[in-house]
């Protein structure tokens, strides 16, 4: 086997804070945070063979399949940044994924650990709906827990404030249905694995990132 690594695979709703605590944690480990979002715009921006094999499937309008983004994935993680493991947020999003993503880290011995932060759906959905963005400058606030000092006004630069198509009802509750249909197995996947840590998403963002910390760092 070859040097072990550590990979930790982060789960949880959408408007978790998987993101956030994935930023967190790679400055307190020194573990990349691999986002799948970041790894798409990386290989269509510089026009790479994955990635314009990806952009042939999204300009038909269809999803992009598994064994694609599982290639970016592995192609990401051979980069010397991951040369001790890595933080995935958003990947593997379903089981096809999870299985793969068990073959590539089995030489470095398998992923590490599992955090699934816990956040009920009523919260999530007060979240992502009360997300606030700036036209102009793309800062982004909340109308409860990170409000502009006036109202539909952005403070760095006076631009309008607006709810992003993606922040709206109806579409986090149909974010919310895909989360349960495709990703939520992968709890039972984890579970079964004796890998799942569930952790209190209410919490603060210092307190949820120090609960993460206790369970990546054991």
């Amino acid at each position: 086997m070859s040097e072990k690594r550590t990979y930790v695979v982060l789960l949880g709703v959408p408007g978790a804070g998987k993101g956030t605590q994935a930023k967190l944690l790679e400055q307190s480990t020194g573990l990349p945070q691999i986002s799948t979002g970041d790894i798409f715009r990386y290989n269509l921006k510089n026009q790479t063979e994955l990635g314009k094999l990806a952009k042939s499937y999204m300009d038909r309008g269809d999803l992009v399949p598994d064994d694609v983004t599982i290639r970016m994935v592995e192609d990401r993680l051979q980069q010397p940044d991951c040369s001790c493991g890595a933080i995935m947020d958003g990947f593997p999003r379903n089981l096809i994924q999870a299985a793969a993503f068990d073959q590539m880290t089995a030489p470095y011995g398998g992923v590490h650990v599992t955090p699934l932060i816990q956040v009920d759906d009523d919260e999530t959905i007060r979240r992502i709906t009360g997300r606030r963005s700036c036209r102009t400058c793309g800062a982004v606030y909340h109308v409860l827990y990170n409000p502009p000092k006036v109202e539909g006004v952005c403070d760095v630069d006076g631009g309008e404030l607006y709810q992003r198509d993606d922040d709206k009802e109806d579409t986090v509750r149909n974010r919310l249905f895909v989360y349960y249909k495709q990703t939520s197995p992968l709890i039972g996947y984890y579970f079964a694995k004796g890998l799942l840590r569930e952790i209190d998403g209410a919490q603060s963002i210092e307190d949820v990132h120090s609960a993460l910390m206790a369970v990546v760092t054991s």
